[in-house]
């Protein structure tokens, strides 16, 4: 029981901090570590991404036919594949070429997850307050070297505690994209992105996955699921209000309030 609402906990962390600029993957591994929860070959971990990229495709799923299904007469929609292809084609260079010591010693290393979480936390609150004016405000509309732009600087996300959508929306913001097409760009590109890294996760830890906790890892993806369909409704909404200054804060606390934990041997 005890394990099963840990899973939960975890499931419900990665669907509310997956698509806001916090760092699923800080939270989950600095929670993880404090709560001492190891997952055998981080079977639980990447299945319940999986959950939240599922959460994209069904909030998204009629934009995303009627875009596929018109790209061959219709450039606009072609353009739009191309610019989320562009953007997501520097994560499969570095994240092949660095997966083992991103893994094996960065994911490790909850002091840095902690430290990555308030340096974020400040450059998320200077970067809305010194971002140029809009000039693109549809999400499916950005240039190509723009999106490519933004692919580069997605890559930053592969230090736990920088975030993805973070970082995405952080560069979109400094190149002139409105506050509310960063947010949605950054939710077409976590398709391709968050779908890849979960394949290759699959596929380089196929030998050591284990599905003998099904019961856990079936509520952690289904809470992930549902907590993360709610936050891809609710966010264009509230930061096209409210800005990010909210999220920058709240990784500062939380950054904080880790390093002051793991200072204190806990």
């Amino acid at each position: 029981m005890e394990n099963t609402l840990i899973a939960g906990l975890l499931g419900l962390i990665e669907g509310l901090t997956e698509f806001i600029p916090v760092s699923s993957t800080g939270h989950l591994l600095l929670v993880g570590h404090f709560l001492g929860f190891q997952s055998a070959g981080k079977t639980f971990e990447v299945v319940i991404q999986l959950g939240a990229v599922l959460a994209i495709l069904s909030v998204y799923f009629g934009k995303l036919v009627t875009v596929f299904g018109t790209a061959h007469r219709d450039p606009a929609a072609l353009r739009f594949i191309v610019s989320v292809a562009l953007a997501f084609v520097p994560a499969v260079v570095i994240g092949v070429l660095a997966h083992g010591f991103i893994k094996s010693v960065l994911f490790e290393t909850p002091m840095l997850i902690a430290v990555m979480l308030i340096l974020g936390g400040v450059i998320l609150l200077f970067a809305e307050r010194i971002a140029p004016a809009p000039l693109h405000d549809d999400a499916t509309a950005i240039p190509f070297r723009k999106a490519l732009a933004i692919g580069f600087i997605q890559c930053l996300a592969m230090v736990p505690g920088v975030s993805r959508s973070g970082s995405t929306i952080v560069g979109a913001l400094m190149l002139g994209i409105s506050k509310r097409a960063a947010a949605e760009f950054s939710f077409f590109l976590s398709l391709p992105t968050m779908a890849g890294a979960v394949a290759y996760d699959i596929y380089k830890t196929r030998h050591d996955l284990d599905f003998s906790a099904w019961a856990d890892i079936s509520v952690g993806f289904v809470v992930a699921f549902l907590s993360a369909v709610l936050v891809v409704r609710w966010l264009l909404n509230f930061v096209s209000r409210n800005g990010y200054a909210v999220f920058g804060w709240w990784r500062i606390i939380i950054g904080t309030l880790a390093l002051a934990a793991l200072w204190a041997g806990l």
